[in-house]
């Protein structure tokens, strides 16, 4: 599995965490969920748990799927 890129996240000071994408949002987290995931992120691999996190990560068919027919242009 290829290890995902481009994420960042912000946190604000009303606790919230906004997790970004190549400069696009991706998903906000808010009271226990936030701090659940800044937790996380200082424990592991913060690109892989954001990834994990907005649902964003590779499933491996991206290729396959691009190269149907019916998704050809």
């Amino acid at each position: 599995m290829p290890r995902p890129s481009g994420f960042a996240y912000e946190r604000h000071a009303d606790g919230a965490v906004r997790i970004t994408h190549h400069g696009r949002a991706a998903g906000t987290l808010r009271g226990g969920r936030a701090e659940k995931f800044l937790a996380e992120v200082a424990s592991g691999d913060a690109q892989l748990v954001m990834a994990r996190w907005t649902g964003a990560y590779r499933r491996g068919n991206e290729r396959t799927a691009r190269e149907h027919p019916r998704n050809r242009r």
